[in-house]
């Protein structure tokens, strides 16, 4: 059983302060819990809202209605109240003088606010109030509550924590007896649930993996991650630098990789753009750049706050000229943490740029994980030591990847940025040219080699298969399930690698090689833009795989309900 709580309003009313309070209640509760955000690109005002979808099985994505809606605006109210389930319940606050007789069917008026500012002394405290409300609907015990409040507050000292269970049981009371209780809630089973939000989990694992340089232009939704590294710095030992533009902080990254230092930077759709110069830059000096590149819809500008993944042909053929490249897309706070820390040793081992994609929804989203180890534990640099004087910088090898010395030691390590010879010295020489570029482009041979098989989930012999990549991986899992609840032999087949594609892998996946292969009758690539981008690497990477579309690019995120009405429409 799952049910989903949805707080809205506007920017700077506490609407993420209530989501992530009851993400954390709930969650140590031992409900499972996935969460998802809603929000404008403005500093203030707007309709935003946040999704806590609570179960007593695992979720994997959010949902579309929403079966208590907690409204702090009336245009949050009278908006999302036709997307509230039948029998579900919407908490109003309402001014404490208004007469709430004509309030619509199934809607209670309590004046949150009203009521923070009489327990608490403070409007801030109406997540509290509208906290204790919803664990009163709900039928849960407070004490869950208060007792995080204890954790959650504990810097700030005992008033506050006081202040706040007091609101929390003013909100739980104005329920009154006749409504507590009154929708159905999964049972908790007391034993607390890890979580982790997207990311959170990639900045994690960039520090665990002993990258000690992170700079980037600030552009949502890739600013929570600079963010992020920002907040441990002093732990790991990391530089963290807002530089003045994408430009700026691309070749940063390439004067630190060289230098030995293990470092990334992290953009979005337009940063991304102005990187393109430094990508290629790290191509040639075959330097190991790392790029978190966090979709949002474009065109240009595009929607800041909202979610897509249009930027996938633009990641595989970014640059002037052509080099080898790793993209990887995680599709869940797990995998993107060891995602993340695949890229920074993928992009070391070959001496390539590596570009991880991600979007607003897995930036945002919250969800059960595992707990991500947090220990520091580099990853491997791939650096030579016996470099001496006789060392040429770009040895041409049977690999493509030459011995990486770095500079100040023995060995003279020279680059140049035009077209060059072994020792990295300036060139005309054409057969020099053709040797290093072949030498550069070999490393595409290993990189495939090592490209990681799709997830699949489901029955080997599944009739329908749904084919996805990045963040779709939770609505396409939740729609398999949908799909096999309705009578459909359905499976899912998830790439959390999107090129380079080892292509014997993937038709073993699908179907189509192996001593018990069976195709399935119908595949369909879930994808969140308009026109199949992945389809179409899938044709370039001469996979064999002929998939109709399901696509959406409205901004908002798939829903498993969605995909599987789709389907079965």
């Amino acid at each position: 059983m799952d049910l989903l709580i949805r707080v809205a309003g506007e920017a700077g009313q506490g609407v993420q302060t209530t989501g992530n309070l009851l993400i954390a209640a709930m969650a140590e509760m031992g409900l499972h819990v996935f969460a998802i955000q809603s929000y404008m690109s403005r500093i203030r005002g707007g309709l935003n809202w946040f999704d806590v979808r609570i179960g007593d099985a695992p979720l994997y994505a959010g949902c579309e209605e929403a079966d208590v809606l907690v409204a702090l605006t009336d245009e949050a109210r009278q908006t999302l109240q036709p997307y509230v389930t039948d029998g579900g319940a919407t908490l109003f606050d309402a001014d404490p003088d208004a007469d709430d007789t004509g309030a619509p069917e199934g809607c209670l008026c309590i004046p949150l606010t009203g009521i923070a500012k009489e327990t608490g002394g403070s409007a801030v405290m109406a997540n509290a109030v509208a906290a204790g409300a919803v664990f009163a609907l709900l039928g849960y015990d407070l004490s869950s509550l208060t007792a995080y409040f204890a954790t959650a507050f504990e810097k700030k000292g005992e008033e506050t924590i006081e202040a706040n269970t007091k609101c929390a049981e003013a909100g739980a009371e104005r329920i009154g007896e006749a409504a507590a209780g009154s929708i159905d809630a999964p049972e908790p089973t007391g034993e607390a649930v890890s979580v982790a939000g997207g990311t959170e989990a990639v900045g994690l694992a960039a520090a665990t993996a002993g990258v000690k340089f992170a700079t980037a232009y600030p552009m949502t939704p890739a600013t929570g991650v600079l963010t992020y590294l920002a907040g441990v710095d002093e732990r790991y030992g990391i530089v963290v630098e807002q530089a003045e533009d994408e430009i700026a902080a691309v070749n940063m990254v390439c004067g630190a990789t060289y230098a030995g230092v293990p470092a990334m930077t992290m953009t979005s759709g337009g940063g991304f753009a102005l990187m393109a110069e430094g990508l290629s830059l790290a191509g040639i000096h075959e330097l190991p750049l790392v790029i978190i590149l966090a979709q949002r819809p474009g065109p240009a500008t595009g929607l800041p706050t909202r979610t897509a993944q249009q930027d996938l042909l633009f990641a595989l053929h970014a640059g002037h000229g052509e080099f080898p490249r790793a993209v990887f897309a995680p599709g869940t706070p797990e995998q993107a943490y060891h995602l993340t820390r695949r890229a920074l040793k993928i992009a070391h081992r070959y001496q390539t740029p590596v570009i991880l994609m991600t979007d607003q929804y897995l930036a945002d989203l919250v969800m059960d994980t595992p707990p991500l180890d947090d220990r520091l534990r580099p990853i491997d640099r791939y650096v030579t030591t016996d470099a001496g004087e006789e060392y040429v910088r770009y040895a041409v090898t049977d690999d493509g990847v030459s011995p990486r010395a770095l500079p100040g030691g023995e060995a003279m390590v020279v680059l140049d940025s035009d077209a060059h010879t072994e020792d990295g010295h300036i060139t005309e020489d054409l057969e020099a040219h053709l040797r290093l570029q072949d030498k550069r482009m070999r490393k595409l041979d290993g990189l495939t080699e090592h490209a990681l098989a799709p997830d699949r989930y489901g029955p080997p012999d599944a009739d329908l298969l749904l084919v996805c990549w990045g963040s779709t991986y939770g609505p396409c899992r939740e729609a398999v399930d949908r799909l096999r609840s309705a009578g459909r032999r359905s499976a899912m087949l998830h790439f959390g690698q999107v090129w380079p594609l080892k292509t014997r892998l993937v038709r073993r996946a699908v179907g189509l090689e192996g001593n018990d292969a069976r195709p399935p009758d119908r595949i369909v690539c879930v994808e969140g833009n308009q026109t199949g981008q992945f389809r179409t690497v899938l044709r370039e990477a001469g996979v064999g795989v002929e998939a109709e579309p399901l696509v959406r690019y409205d901004g908002l995120p798939f829903t498993g309900k969605d995909i599987a009405e789709r389907i079965l429409s």
